[in-house]
């Protein structure tokens, strides 16, 4: 930017300096309409600047062709020369600011006798009209200019840092408060929501804003109700536009921002978003409360429970930390780790740290699909065996509503959930657990309808996949966690899911992350790595329906009634082949029914198992990883290696009668497949798999050692990435009940053989092995 040094200031024998000196006011113009007619015009009030020089007193228009200047001082009169240099140097000064001398324009006209010499920014808008009197005059005045801004110029500005202010009271009842924000200038208060909200609403977006300003200037200009305008530079204003867009709630009354307790959080930002002083009225309470969610609060230490079974990881701790945070503000949350990482767990340490606390005078509920329903009463009984548990499940559930309120926990299925509504609205919870909450995204469902009908203190969702195809599943959420959070379904559509779906607007994607962000704890695998163990377990129940349902209760009844039978007539020590014959049955069913020799197998052609396993390997894959597969059927892997050439999936595959061994583990210690199909008996030893990963046990066996075995053909000395073990089962079939036997009955699978120091097997458990689907 040039500047004229004083030293060139054009001086001449008496020492008269060349003084530029500018007015700024708006004058009609007239404009080319360019329709081709012949004087065209029409009239625009234009800004536009008169250019002078000041010799010693004596101003002399830029336009003036004179040469010299009749100047008087105390010696006398004299003809001054004037410094057509410094002049020139003036205006080019003057046109790197945006101004375009008007006898350049051919399009514009001045009227007769017009002192105008340049139009500032040719068609600007007010905000790059009031980025020239924001930055071009303040920079010309110390420069030594003299600037005279007339009394009506429509694009003053205030001038300086002015203070800010931000005014919250509440509205009527506990929930909902109403916030001012603006500036103090010369001891007035000058609310600026009005401007900022109508930006918010009818603003072509801060992307076109600050594209439009790089072109003509460098701020945005806000009203201030006194002719004025508050000019703000663009990055500054979208940090403040995002802030707002947070609390955001829909236009109402158009001189204040009403927002939900819930988005409080959002307050923490103002400070930030200001950049100077910022003077917080009203309630300040509720500015705590946001400024402690922002920095989610409660993620200081917090002691595990005395009475918790586990030892929790340090990421796991930070969890229960967060989560006891939560609670602490009356704020629910979405626990979004990625799977395995033990949001069951987490959840288990928080509801038995509500309870030591004396906090959990009533129940908390546990809402989840019908495969986990054993698992969650498994996991408390294990982690936390001084909670009182009741599963309000199957037909005897009824029997139980009464003894509901003398209970730590209650779980239950979002199905039973809906079908017994009235029943579960006469009881309050302390705490609501949503397991696998993606269940509710579909705010018409009727699950979403019962679960939001269940009265409770807090709630708190456990899912890995808060958004699967749209956000208005998570809207649907925390409809249900926290209603007001993201306003009315309209609303939320309109602000943030068309904008950020349809359009891509970054603006309201970083608006909606951050009003949602102090409520959700998501974690991946690969951030917590150094705190995982070497190797992670990971269950994965699959439910069967339909015909594999019906086959697998068909044949569950005539095993049973063939065991026992046998059981009759040879005792259970000359029974064992026919136990595991009958319990094998029930095993391939499990799988796929195409492993079934029963004539009325070959009449189902789903599998649910099958298909479950598809979708976790193309999960998988996708996240780039290596997966070892293992069965102990052959003949399963063989369907699954069929599944696999018609989906396009390189794999290789190795049983007992796989010729040569090492060729195929070549090939995938090469990278040239992904996928190794492994069975149990054949890969068990003497492979070291280290370029792997990922290890999923299609169906599990009776020795959990053979599992480890297997395991570890990837987790060995050499691994350098963390292992994860999908075990997939079938829930309330033999294969979950398998499970809960490995762990009462470590050497079950000895046992039924007649060898090992393990528990024998009595008819108890075969009656729990041979037990329906539940």
């Amino acid at each position: 930017m040039l500047s004229i040094p004083s030293s060139e200031a054009g001086a001449d024998s008496a020492g008269a300096v060349a003084v530029p000196c500018m007015r700024i006011y708006c004058e009609p113009l007239m404009v080319d309409r360019g329709s081709g007619f012949a004087a065209d015009y029409r009239e625009v009030d234009a800004p536009v600047i008169q250019l002078s020089f000041d010799y010693d007193g004596v101003r002399v228009h830029s336009g003036d062709p004179l040469d010299r200047v009749f100047c008087s001082s105390r010696s006398g009169t004299s003809w001054v020369a004037r410094d057509r240099q410094v002049e020139a140097r003036a205006q080019y000064l003057l046109e790197s600011f945006g101004a375009v001398e008007l006898a350049c324009l051919g399009d514009y006209a001045t009227a007769p006798g017009s002192g105008a010499d340049y139009l500032i920014h040719p068609g600007a808008d007010v905000h790059a009209l009031c980025s020239f009197s924001a930055y071009a005059v303040p920079q010309l005045r110390r420069m030594g200019w003299k600037v005279e801004i007339d009394d009506g110029y429509p694009y003053r500005v205030v001038g300086g840092e002015v203070p800010w202010y931000a005014d919250i009271e509440p509205e009527d009842g506990a929930d909902w408060f109403e916030l001012e924000l603006g500036v103090e200038v010369e001891g007035r208060r000058i609310n600026l929501l009005p401007a900022l909200l109508d930006l918010i609403e009818h603003s072509p977006g801060l992307e076109q804003l600050d594209r439009l300003n790089r072109r003509f200037g460098r701020c945005v200009a806000l009203p201030t109700g006194d002719g004025r305008y508050l000019p703000l530079p663009p990055e500054r204003l979208e940090t403040l536009i995002r802030v707002l867009l947070e609390l955001y709630q829909g236009r109402q009354d158009p001189a204040v921002l009403r927002f939900h307790a819930t988005a409080a959080a959002a307050l923490a930002g103002l400070d930030q978003a200001v950049e100077g002083e910022l003077r917080w009225c009203g309630d300040t309470d509720i500015c705590r409360r946001g400024e402690a969610l922002a920095l989610r609060a409660g993620r200081a230490p917090v002691a595990p429970p005395q009475g918790l079974q586990a030892t929790l990881r340090p990421y796991q701790e930070t969890g229960l930390a967060w989560l006891q945070g939560l609670r602490a503000h009356d704020a629910g949350g979405v626990l979004a780790d990625d799977m395995g990482l033990g949001k069951t767990l987490q959840t288990i340490a928080h509801l038995l740290a509500e309870k030591e606390s004396g906090r959990m005078d009533r129940p908390a509920l546990v809402v989840a699909p019908t495969s986990l329903v054993g698992n969650w009463a498994r996991e408390l009984g294990r982690f936390a065996p001084s909670m009182r548990v009741v599963a309000m499940h199957g037909g005897r559930r009824h029997a139980r509503w009464d003894g509901l309120s003398r209970c730590d926990v209650v779980i239950t299925t979002y199905g039973l959930l809906a079908r017994d509504r009235e029943r579960w609205a006469e009881h309050e919870f302390h705490f609501l657990i949503l397991d696998e909450a993606q269940a509710i995204k579909n705010p018409r469902s009727r699950a979403h309808r019962a679960v939001k009908a269940v009265s409770a203190r807090h709630c708190l969702c456990l899912t890995g996949t808060p958004v699967e195809n749209s956000l208005d599943e998570l809207w649907s959420l925390f409809d249900v966690l926290m209603p007001g959070l993201l306003g009315p379904a309209e609303h939320f559509r309109t602000m943030f899911q068309q904008p950020i779906e349809r359009q891509g607007n970054q603006a309201r994607l970083d608006a909606l992350r951050g009003r949602v962000a102090p409520y959700i704890l998501r974690r991946m695998k690969e951030e917590v790595a150094p705190e995982l163990p070497p190797k992670t377990e990971i269950v994965t129940p699959v439910s069967l329906r339909g015909p594999q349902r019906e086959l697998y209760e068909s044949i569950r009844l005539a095993a049973h009634a063939d065991v026992r039978n046998a059981i009759r007539q040879k005792g259970m020590a000359g029974s064992t082949i026919a136990i595991l014959d009958a319990l094998m049955k029930l095993r391939q069913v499990c799988c796929d029914p195409r492993l079934v020799s029963v004539p009325s197998a070959r009449a189902v052609e789903r599998s649910a198992k099958r298909e479950r396993f598809f979708e976790l390997l193309t999960t998988q894959l996708g996240e780039g990883r290596r997966v070892l597969v293992f069965s102990q059927f052959i003949s399963m892997l063989a369907l699954l290696s069929e599944g696999l050439l018609a989906r396009g999936v390189g794999h290789v595959a190795l049983t007992g009668a796989t010729a040569n061994r090492q060729r195929v583990v070549d090939r995938f210690e090469a990278g040239e497949v992904d996928v190794f199909l492994i069975s149990l008996k054949a890969g068990g030893t003497g492979l070291n798999l280290t370029s792997a990963d990922t290890v999923i046990h299609y169906d599990p066996w009776w020795n959990p050692a053979a599992q480890d075995q297997a395991t570890d053909r990837a987790y060995r000395i050499g691994q350098t990435k963390p292992v994860f073990v999908h075990n997939l089962i079938v829930a309330g079939s033999v294969e979950e009940r398998m499970l809960a036997l490995q762990r009462r009955k470590r050497h079950l699978a000895d046992t039924i053989l007649g060898r090992g120091s393990g528990a024998p097997l009595d008819e108890r458990d075969l009656d729990a092995l041979f037990a329906p689907l539940g």
